[in-house]
């Protein structure tokens, strides 16, 4: 997550010079706390709050769970990954709904937090999950407020109340009050109201939340924040708690540069929990927000839940059996394919999925150079194929590969590249699918890996007596490669026979077995 980069490099520095130690002594926890320190306070978080934490972290590592643990730094990162899940609220709280219908959401904020985007995304989420939301348009101070909030509603589906033109016309308690009661009448189980903002906090902004409040008697207070606002996050978060009060945090703009403190300050600062996390852009691009999740990601030690939650909602659970069908059948084309990736392309960005991988903080690089259009340029060359071509790309001479290649408006060799990477993968995909250990471009055969039964000694006693050669890891993996390939004429998955090792090949395996 971009938000916690540099936080999320600098502790990942800090304890992979730990981990080279056997036995941590006093100094080098005290070390380590200074370390952390200063990345907490580089990234913004709230002085009293690094204070504590560090305290805690301290007390721990010093304490008999480190001094007797098998693996002390390993020891350490657990202690550091469950204070910051404790400073982020320790548990996930979901919002809680009315016993009686509507239950009332009022969002609060300053101008530009992102209230409003945040009101179409929970909007579409709630719907997703079958409620019947309504958008209220409190706010009537910021210019075309509710021009956008109009818009946002349509992109999300969602229906809307707004009587006001707004551009400082009409009385937001009337129009929060009014809507609920309209909601009730039209059986819309949640009403989102969004109000009005300020560039600060000032007594007006205050007041009138305070009346909506008053008014409408809201079952939760959403204080959303950006998450860019940096070491005014606190200040901010008080004021509104001491002025409107409020039951959970948005965190908006958890996609942006910013360097993450208002995250790690508000709420330990406020006691109040921090509910979503708005990560993008679409309206798509909102999830609940997970402490231990936040947590583990900011150690780079991956966010694989969220990962598959994200995989589970947008691949269809029947297609994907048809897909294993096929793989297993080598029926698997170039037109499954394209599905796969549109269904791929349904979970967001790939850097940001990448991102939830454990320790692709270290391959930060690799991931800014990953071109997201790729997935489009492959979806053009696939789609400038006729509905055979993609049965069989077989039947791919010159010509056809030149008419592809300018219908996508990509080269020939961008076309011969998407071709053999498929194919490729559809080899290894039904091997895989079989049951079998794939051959991975490169690596030649894999030892240990030939049919049930054969013998090094069994080959020996035949015409293929195997490898005489003097160098034992050589001679290994030739006896290897003829075990797990008897014959020329093919393998049982109908892939072709395999080459032997190359030079390559045979350097990497005497490394493996120590040899120089």
């Amino acid at each position: 997550m971009a938000t916690f980069g540099t936080l999320s490099d600098r502790l990942t520095e800090t304890f992979r010079n730990l981990r080279t130690k056997g036995k941590l002594s006093a100094s080098d926890v005290d070390g380590t706390v200074r370390e952390i320190r200063r990345a907490l306070l580089d990234a913004d978080v709230a002085l009293p709050v690094v204070k504590d934490f560090t305290a805690k972290v301290r007390e721990r590592a010093l304490g008999d769970e480190v001094n007797k643990a098998l693996n002390p730094a390993q020891q350490v990162v657990q202690i550091v990954n469950e204070e910051l899940i404790a400073i982020l609220g320790g548990e996930q709280r979901r919002l809680e709904f009315a016993k009686n219908p509507p239950t009332v959401i009022m969002l609060a904020g300053l101008q530009g937090s992102g209230k409003t985007t945040f009101a179409g995304k929970l909007a579409k989420q709630l719907q997703g999950e079958g409620h019947t939301p309504l958008l209220v348009a409190a706010d009537l101070q910021r210019p075309n407020a509710v021009t956008q909030l109009t818009v946002v509603a349509e992109q999300a589906g969602a229906t809307i109340f707004a009587p006001e033109p707004g551009n400082g016309v009409g009385d937001p308690v009337r129009v929060a009050r009014d809507g609920v009661e309209h909601a009730r009448r039209q059986q819309h189980d949640i009403v989102i109201i969004d109000t009005a903002g300020r560039l600060g906090v000032d007594a007006e902004l205050m007041k009138q939340a305070a009346d909506i409040r008053k008014a409408v008697d809201p079952d939760e207070v959403l204080f959303v924040i950006d998450a860019m606002i940096g070491q005014d996050a606190v200040n901010t978060a008080k004021s509104f708690q001491d002025g409107v009060d409020f039951t959970g945090v948005v965190l908006s703009k958890l996609d942006g540069d910013a360097r993450g403190g208002a995250a790690l300050s508000v709420a330990s600062i406020t006691g109040r929990p921090i509910m979503f996390a708005s990560t993008g852009e679409r309206l798509e691009d909102l999830e609940p927000f997970h402490p231990d999740r936040m947590a583990s990601r900011i150690l780079d030690l991956g966010d694989i839940l969220t990962l598959i939650e994200q995989a589970q909602q947008a691949f269809d659970e029947a297609e994907a059996l048809k897909v294993a069908e096929k793989l297993a059948t080598e029926t698997f084309t170039l037109e499954d394919f394209l599905e796969q990736m549109q269904q791929l392309k349904k979970m967001g960005s790939m850097k940001k999925m990448l991102g939830m991988l454990p320790g692709m903080g270290q391959m930060k690089q690799q991931l800014e150079d990953f071109d997201e259009r790729e997935i489009d340029r492959t979806e053009a060359i696939i789609r400038s194929m006729t509905p055979g071509e993609r049965r069989n790309p077989k039947v791919l001479n010159g010509s056809r590969r030149l008419r592809i290649a300018r219908g996508s408006g990509m080269t020939v060799t961008d076309v011969n590249q998407l071709v053999q990477r498929f194919e490729q993968a559809a080899k290894m995909m039904k091997t895989v699918a079989r049951g079998g250990t794939p051959n991975i471009p490169g690596m030649g055969p894999m030892a240990g890996m030939g049919r049930p039964g054969a013998s090094s000694k069994r080959g020996k006693k035949g015409k293929s007596s195997g490898s005489r050669s003097g160098n034992p890891a050589k001679r290994a993996a030739e006896n290897a490669g003829l075990a797990a390939n008897p014959s020329p004429t093919g393998t049982g998955f109908g892939l072709g026979g395999q080459k032997a090792p190359s030079e390559a090949d045979l350097a990497e395996i005497q490394k493996l077995f120590g040899k120089n």
